[in-house]
């Protein structure tokens, strides 16, 4: 009997399975991957629209007589992640907010920010918390003695 033929499947039999080992490793780190990328849009995502919430918030604080109660509920219904105590919204000069008849005379800026916004990642086994940088809005403020501020404030 050939020695060389004998040993051959035997060779061959003791590799069956390798390829099954070798995919579930690769597959494992893959898949880990693939979740970490799509948590990771997911959390850009909402960095985003926090950052468009800041600005719509901004947008409507300037044209528009509402208070910062108003805006606040504006930008929240925006990004419900966000609670009415991480916006702030901000008029310059300091008091001139008092009602909208004064607003609109002698506010010059509005500054809406938003901080202290925490987001909770669903990689399992996992947890992650990623704290979003503030975010900040200043515009000019441009009511032109508007009472209403047009169909943006309805």
């Amino acid at each position: 009997m050939n020695q060389r033929s004998v040993s051959r499947p035997f060779r061959l039999r003791a590799q069956r399975g390798a390829a099954a080992v070798e995919f579930a490793l690769v597959a494992g780190i893959l898949c880990t991957l693939l979740i970490g990328v799509c948590e990771l849009g997911r959390v850009l995502f909402y960095w985003n629209t926090a950052s468009e919430a800041v600005r719509l918030g901004a947008r409507t604080a300037t044209v528009c007589d509402a208070d910062a109660a108003v805006i606040k509920s504006r930008i929240t219904n925006l990004l419900p992640l966000l609670a009415a105590s991480n916006v702030n919204v901000t008029y310059t000069p300091s008091g001139c907010d008092s009602d909208a008849t004064t607003a609109r005379n002698t506010c010059t800026l509005v500054t809406v920010s938003v901080t202290n916004v925490s987001v909770r990642t669903m990689i399992p086994f996992v947890p992650l918390t990623l704290t979003m940088p503030p975010l900040t809005t200043t515009l000019p403020r441009e009511s032109l003695a508007s009472s209403t501020g047009g169909t943006v404030c309805q």
